[in-house]
């Protein structure tokens, strides 16, 4: 029986283990891919406080090592259940190897909805991005596209046109499923230019991104259209699907969750991007941690 078992082992994970081993608690965290998560595939990270120009890697890299040193237990796991128990502690199951605890912290993650092209994993990190408000500024004066109709495609692509010299809007639909508020916002911007009806097909480029073709979804035409960035904002898929017999999930499959990180059911918490939130961010996710962590550690007193 460890005090607190945390699911996930990204910023949100991490921080999480920080604050409650320097509270004097037993954690163990595990994780079932990579430590670090998402933003491990980023070269450089410029929007962490005090630290521009770290790759994703050593950011986490420095957090594992810093929970390591507190006395952080590790373990390579995939849970697929977890159940409260009539004592109110937790077991978590693998489906072979069981794991109890006083309290726990879900900080699984998202991950973002890939479009599922040749080389896209490839050149991630190199002219591919799954986040404008990470990378814009490496394509300052650039051209550039997003991908995707709804707010969030919209958003970055408003955002971009303060950077690039030119955004392409990419929409396989014949209209875009954003707020009209912020289809006006695009529609404003002299420098954004929409393609509807249109999907990428191809990604072209040695070692960087130089060019996306694209297929009209009607016609069949192929065209080529040359970009140094396209930014992916077709949505992001939870992971949370082990854990709905517990926790209240929103539509998209997040956890609904309070911003004190605290589920439904007493002693689980949510933090991170597996939380229905407006702002997925490395910040936020840390600031996630350190609310769920001394929430937990409350609880378990």
């Amino acid at each position: 029986m460890t005090d607190l078992l945390i699911i996930g082992g990204g910023m949100a994970g991490l921080t999480a283990a920080i604050y409650a081993l320097r509270a004097g608690k037993s954690v163990l965290l595990t994780e079932k891919e990579t430590f670090g998560g998402q933003i491990t595939s980023a070269p450089r990270v410029e929007n962490y406080p005090g630290m521009p120009g770290v790759s994703g890697n050593q950011l986490t890299d420095a957090a594992l090592s810093q929970a390591l040193d507190l006395g952080l237990e590790i373990e390579l796991e995939d849970i697929t259940s977890l159940h409260k128990l009539k004592d109110g502690s937790f077991i978590a199951s693998t489906g072979k190897r069981e794991y109890a605890a006083k309290a726990v912290i879900l900080a699984t993650g998202a991950k973002h909805r890939p479009l599922g092209v040749a080389r896209e994993e490839e050149l991630t990190g190199h002219g591919v991005s799954y986040c404008a408000l990470c990378d814009g500024a490496f394509h300052k004066g650039e051209d550039v596209a997003v991908v995707g109709g709804g707010n969030s495609a919209a958003q970055a692509a408003v955002f971009l046109a303060d950077l690039c010299k030119s955004v392409t809007v990419i929409q396989n639909f014949d209209h875009f499923t954003c707020d009209q508020r912020d289809l006006d916002a695009m529609r404003a911007r002299e420098n954004i230019h929409f393609c509807l009806s249109s999907r990428v097909t191809t990604l072209e480029g040695d070692e960087r991104l130089r060019a996306v073709r694209l297929t009209h979804e009607q016609s069949g035409a192929a065209t080529e259209l040359p970009v140094t960035g396209l930014f992916i904002c077709i949505g992001r898929m939870a992971d949370n699907a082990p854990f709905d017999n517990l926790v209240v999930l929103d539509p998209q499959g997040f956890i609904l969750a309070g911003e004190d990180c605290r589920t439904n059911v007493p002693g689980l918490f949510a933090a991170g991007d597996c939380r229905a939130k407006a702002v997925r961010q490395l910040t936020t996710a840390a600031a996630d941690g350190a609310i769920a962590a001394t929430a937990a550690c409350r609880y378990i007193g």
